[in-house]
């Protein structure tokens, strides 16, 4: 990869990761409103009226969905990019 690529290459992977993190949180959220009895709120792990197992799972839930969605964005942005530059962002 030429320097003017990676150039042209860093700015758009950040914004496509930014836009990716939104993205993970939104689909975190509509997954835990169906799943944590229609729950808005996912639970704060300092909120001691929320139990372990409630917590716990939420986070495993929310990693999951975060690195499921951040891989699917970061190859979308990937294969974008070799799409218009002929050239893999490797």
């Amino acid at each position: 990869m030429s320097a003017v690529s990676k150039a042209v290459y860093k700015p758009l992977s950040l914004a496509t990761s930014v836009l990716g993190g939104v993205l993970a949180g939104v689909v975190f959220k509509q997954v835990w409103k169906r799943i944590g009895d229609n729950d808005t709120s996912t639970p704060d792990p300092k909120d001691l009226s929320r139990t372990v197992q409630e917590v716990l799972i939420a986070a495993a839930i929310h990693g999951a969905v975060f690195g499921v969605v951040k891989a699917a964005v970061d190859r979308a942005g990937a294969k974008g990019y070799r799409a218009l530059a002929h050239e893999d962002p490797s």
